[in-house]
């Protein structure tokens, strides 16, 4: 319901914003072509040279009353009534174009943003993202795509044309500041992701995070070491290297390909036939209370690990092994078949 709400945004800010924008650059281009019409008359009617001939023009659409440059002829006059006439409502239609740019701009934005704002004041179980850069946009993007709720926070007003064109919720505004977290729903919030390029910055971040709700998952990019032993210090659940993950990527693919393209299924979607995903079990879900071995007679896949609770993530699993409520259960196999196990650990769900 709330990203239904989230593409509805978008075109509310085009008709609001983008509208008032082309209704003035017809308005002047209307002004423009009248005025060379004008100097063309006067100029061919009346013998005008080129500056009396705009000067009369001018003072013509604009009705100020200065005077004829020169006595005008018959010709000249009906000209000039033409002129008037058809001057008078454009200039005003210009008048009313550019007020309503200056105006209905500005208000559109304001009711654009309290819309939004309305939005994420009912999110619930969404992520934070702190910073929009080149790891903000990828984080954001793949949340997207997995179909998460994502607020994102970055202080750089330029940014708000790109992610209001993505439908993407965001406060503009430094996640240094406890009330930019605050509106961006931290309370509410199952997890922040702080994406900050300064160590310092980010050891903020989150101490604030987690002051501001205490169950909340903070995972954070750290740019050295010393700046990793900080974070979990003060409270981060991951902390994230992203050169020390790219190297060690690189340097896998080099000595241990196989390796890297079985670790490349635990990005859902990223291949095209087997994927690595994980399922939460549902209460009172057909898969609660069932053993390891039923799942594999109704979904074709395979259980490869599961994490109960705060215990250790297990990967040898006893098949008869019975599900519970609230089990983090890691399996593979094709789409499909995740999809209809997705269904299936869902409250009140059967196996069909």
């Amino acid at each position: 319901m709330a990203r239904a709400g989230s593409s509805l945004l978008v075109p509310l800010y085009r008709l609001l914003s983008i509208a008032p924008g082309k209704r003035l650059l017809v308005a002047l281009g209307c002004l423009v072509g009248l005025t060379l019409i004008g100097t063309a008359g006067y100029m061919g009617i009346e013998g005008m040279g080129l500056l009396d001939a705009v000067f009369m023009t001018v003072i013509t659409l604009s009705t100020v009353g200065y005077g004829e440059v020169v006595p005008l002829g018959t010709a000249g006059k009906l000209f000039s009534i033409v002129l008037i006439t058809s001057g008078l409502g454009t200039v005003l239609y210009s008048l009313g174009a550019m007020a309503e740019f200056l105006l209905e701009g500005r208000l559109g934005g304001v009711l654009w943003r309290r819309s939004m704002m309305k939005s994420i004041s009912v999110l619930r179980e969404h992520v934070i993202v702190c910073g929009h850069g080149r790891l903000g946009r990828v984080v954001t993007d793949e949340l997207r795509k997995s179909g998460v709720e994502v607020v994102v926070v970055d202080p750089r007003p330029e940014l708000e044309a790109e992610l209001v064109e993505a439908g993407v919720y965001h406060v503009i505004g430094s996640a240094l500041e406890e009330s930019v977290l605050e509106s961006a729903g931290i309370a509410r919030a199952r997890a922040i992701v702080v994406t900050t390029p300064e160590d310092a910055d980010t050891v903020f971040i989150t101490m604030s995070a987690r002051s501001l709700n205490a169950s909340i998952a903070i995972h954070a990019r750290a740019e050295t070491d010393t700046g990793g032993r900080r974070l979990r210090m003060v409270g981060a659940d991951q902390i994230i290297s992203p050169y020390q993950l790219g190297g060690q990527r690189m340097a896998n693919a080099i000595v241990r390909p196989e390796v890297v393209d079985f670790i490349e299924l635990s990005v859902p979607g990223a291949g095209a036939e087997i994927d690595l995903e994980q399922v939460v079990i549902g209460a009172d879900s057909r898969l609660d209370g069932c053993r390891v071995d039923e799942i594999a007679n109704h979904v074709d896949l395979s259980v490869v690990a599961l994490r109960r609770g705060a215990e250790p993530l297990r990967l040898r699993l006893d098949r008869h092994e019975m599900l519970r409520a609230g089990d983090r259960v890691v399996v593979v196999g094709e789409p499909e078949q995740m999809r209809r196990l997705s269904t299936l650990a869902k409250a009140g769900s059967e196996f069909p």
